[in-house]
């Protein structure tokens, strides 16, 4: 066990995630991305995670095997000086979600709400990535007219709630931003990254009527759903203007910025250059790289190499030591 007052290290690790395994999940986690996680169905694996409900733990380097919370309150300097992760806990949390079947309609809370109505804790604002698609995949984004609380607690209560949803066809390489109050779901056939804020704060609103494992209801949270849902409609929503901006071996593309987070999109191709791709932190944020397709290498400054495959998640500290990656990948890298 490294103790904490031993030398700052700076070096990059993998992290291994926790499964969870909700009843609309499928098995594509582990078939396409080799979780090797016993679980079925396997419908999220929280890649990068320091949350009480499924914490990741750091998987080489000195730390590995302890959890990544540990590591970061030993040493909260890894998270940078920005304000949003000055407590010494990650402010984000990035997953994989497998939809087999579709997700309940439900609604997340503001930071506002939630720190009034539930102890503290931080509200939802959420960005998809779509990593793939089969069938006649979609998602629930709001509502396709404006409605009342009262016609929509009704809907809910009676089941047709579903008149009411806007539902979006999406493909690959889609992106939205799902900001909090937002109802919303994702549909069946849908394989997606998630970076979030550091919450699992979801209100079910409507569930088509299914059961779990033990013949009973999932809860709903109606009355607080409808305290938080965004009740105007019909705005559809728009992809965001996408540039790719180039430099040897890598191009990358801003796909989110919000005050949670910001998401790059970066390919990775120096299979035919020998000039290796250079990456670096400051001292404001760590960054994190999440492999969505592809595989390479990061070669520390110090340290060992370390390879990645598609579905690894790489944190990389505030004020790492230079990197460089080699490669051919497909890289979502978020920092705050």
């Amino acid at each position: 066990m490294t103790n904490k007052n031993s030398p700052l290290k700076t070096e990059p690790f993998l992290l291994r995630p926790v499964g969870k395994n909700y009843l609309w999940g499928g098995n594509r986690l582990n078939e396409d991305f080799a979780k090797e996680i016993q679980m079925e169905p396997l419908a999220e694996t929280w890649e990068c995670s320091t949350h009480p409900d499924g914490p990741s733990t750091v998987a080489t380097g000195p730390f590995a095997g302890r959890l990544l919370v540990e590591v970061l309150q030993e040493h909260p300097e890894y998270l940078g000086s920005h304000p949003r992760t000055k407590d010494g806990n990650l402010p984000v949390l990035i997953k994989f979600i497998d939809a087999k079947k579709d997700l309940s309609v439900q609604v997340h809370p503001s930071d506002a709400y939630a720190k009034e109505h539930e102890h503290g804790q931080l509200g939802k604002s959420e960005m998809w990535y779509v990593l793939d698609t089969q069938g006649d995949a979609h998602l629930v984004y709001g509502f396709n007219r404006p409605i009342d609380r009262q016609t929509l607690k009704k809907s809910l209560l009676d089941g047709t709630v579903e008149r009411y949803l806007q539902k979006i066809k999406i493909q690959k390489d889609d992106v939205f931003y799902i900001e909090a109050g937002t109802v919303h779901a994702i549909g069946a056939g849908s394989l997606i990254a998630e970076i979030q804020e550091s919450s699992n704060l979801t209100y079910r609103m409507y569930d088509y009527g299914r059961v779990d494992k033990n013949g009973k209801p999932r809860e709903l949270h109606i009355e607080r759903a409808l305290d938080v849902a965004k009740l105007e409609g019909g705005s559809t929503p728009r992809q965001p203007m996408r540039v790719l901006k180039y430099t040897p071996g890598c191009a990358s593309e801003l796909l989110c910025r919000c005050k949670y987070f910001v998401v790059e999109r970066l390919l990775i191709n120096t299979e035919r250059i020998r000039k290796m791709v250079p990456f670096a932190t400051g001292d404001n944020s760590f960054q994190v790289l999440l492999c969505v397709d592809g595989c390479g290498v990061a070669f520390p400054e110090k340290g060992e190499a370390i390879p990645f495959f598609r579905g690894d998640c790489l944190f990389i500290p505030a004020h790492s030591v230079a990197i460089r990656l080699h490669g051919r990948a497909q890289l979502l890298k978020v920092s705050c």
